[in-house]
């Protein structure tokens, strides 16, 4: 339990743990109903209102673990049963409210939505209340509170509203799949789907066939991720796993950050494309500035076209914080080049799905990337990195760059932009506040993994990128 932040990642990974461990035996198909009740027997007390509607729940939990309906790509998912806890919603009138003579409330409401009891309070009509919050902001004692669910407080592109039932819903218009609302909610009922079966497959079929390498894919967040072990044993469960060799995002971020400082030279002014959920958020919210994305692929794109040139017959399996990339290698400009996504949640699972004692193992280095290549884990790391490479270039251009921390930040930026007041040449955007580093699939979010990320960068043997890339050169 103390892998995670939470209980409902706890449970999460417990369904996925058995579902690969009965993968791994082949024995998943006769054995998926009662994944169920293995994970939670009669004897172990339940957060509903019975056993059986906790298992019912958890039934759903391992469709998604399994993948999910495979003609429906949609990666994130709410599990209609498990959603009905939360308030439904909207402004409430509260105990605070003290039947004043006022009436400020009333005045300023102009669909009649409030009315006044013999006790003089307030109460709100929900049939007529269209939630304009102009009541809780006349209200001289705070009285009025808008109980919003925390999905829908922490979804920033407004993608979630409530159902006929009263359960979210996700309007995939609008949704970047960047997985806030999965973290956020307090009762699971908001998740991500897993590809963890493809890559046990992916895995078998290379134990089957020595030519055929499936390499892993490890973005540089997993720094501050399992604390219970040092990151060198982690990385040698991972081989054991079965992938026959990992190489760093990273490489991918030096190859990104060269490619990206000479468009940016070139044209003046670019917007980053390694976070996908930003990418997604740019084209569906500002399609006039499409063209402004960076032409170059994501971090673990351009690697793992990098090791498909090395290897046509190689299979590729990104490991990291990111939902949203479960929808980027999806894409059309990314097929053929990643073979599927998961998280750490996910790799947690998998290593104990094999019972692999990490303590026990010895300690694997890689050293593919630069500091800056590392660093992209974290927010304003890629500002850095162009600011290096642009730096080291002949050219008389002056770099003007701005990190955007969250979708807050990248819309107030973006609307500068299409306002034509933007100073900067440069965004640098981040769907999850921080940067990669606090992504909906770590295991742990934090202040720390910042530092984290910032050792893990130190420590490589390249202090630049251009040292990194002569080293893969050669």
């Amino acid at each position: 339990m103390n892998k995670f932040d939470t209980k409902v990642q706890y449970i999460k990974y417990k369904v996925l743990r058995e579902v690969a461990h009965l993968a791994w035996k082949d024995q998943l198909l006769e054995n998926i109903n009662d994944i169920p009740k293995i994970i939670m027997p009669n004897s172990e007390p339940t957060m509903r209102c019975c056993i059986y509607k906790e298992r019912a729940i958890l039934n759903e939990r391992v469709k998604l673990a399994v993948g999910g309906n495979r003609f429906n790509k949609k990666v994130i998912s709410v599990i209609d049963i498990a959603c009905e806890d939360c308030p439904t919603g909207g402004y409430e009138v509260t105990s605070a409210c003290r039947g004043c003579l006022a009436h400020r409330c009333a005045e300023v409401c102009k669909r009649g939505a409030i009315t006044f009891g013999k006790d003089l309070k307030a109460t709100i009509n929900k049939d007529k209340c269209v939630e304009c919050g102009m009541c809780a902001k006349a209200c001289p004692y705070n009285a009025i509170h808008n109980y919003r669910r925390p999905c829908e407080m922490s979804c920033k592109v407004c993608a979630i509203s409530m159902g006929e039932h009263k359960e979210a819903k996700i309007d995939y218009d609008k949704c970047v799949s960047c997985g806030a609302c999965v973290y956020t909610c307090p009762f699971g009922a908001i998740t991500d789907r897993s590809y963890i079966l493809d890559v046990i497959d992916l895995i078998k079929k290379s134990e089957d066939n020595s030519e055929y390498k499936v390499y892993a894919i490890v973005a540089p967040s997993i720094s501050g991720q399992f604390k219970y072990a040092p990151l060198n044993k982690i990385l040698t469960a991972i081989k054991t796993i079965g992938f026959y060799d990992i190489v760093e995002a990273a490489l991918g971020a030096d190859m990104v950050t060269e490619n990206e400082s000479k468009e940016l030279i070139e044209k003046g002014f670019l917007t980053s494309s390694c976070c996908p959920a930003f990418v997604a958020y740019v084209e569906k919210n500002f399609p006039e500035l499409k063209d402004n994305i960076s032409s170059s692929l994501s971090p673990v794109g351009t690697v793992s076209r990098y090791l498909k040139e090395k290897d046509p017959d190689c299979k590729t399996v990104f490991i990291g914080p990111c939902t949203a990339k479960k929808a980027e290698f999806q894409r059309k400009e990314y097929e053929g080049l990643i073979d599927s996504v998961i998280t750490f949640e996910e790799l947690q699972a998998l290593i104990d799905s094999k019972n692999i004692d990490v303590d026990k193992l010895p300690e694997t280095e890689i050293n593919n990337a630069s500091y800056y290549g590392r660093i992209f884990a974290r927010s304003g790391g890629l500002c850095e990195a162009v600011d290096s490479v642009v730096k080291d270039d002949d050219s008389d251009f002056k770099l003007n760059a701005v990190a955007c921390s969250g979708l807050d930040e990248c819309k107030i930026t973006l609307l500068r932009k299409k306002k034509g007041v933007l100073p900067n040449n440069f965004i640098e955007g981040m769907a999850c506040e921080g940067g990669c580093i606090n992504g909906a699939g770590c295991l742990i979010h934090g202040e720390k993994n910042k530092v984290e990320a910032d050792l893990y960068g130190k420590r490589s043997p390249y202090k630049s990128i251009k040292e990194s890339l002569s080293n893969i050169k050669k």
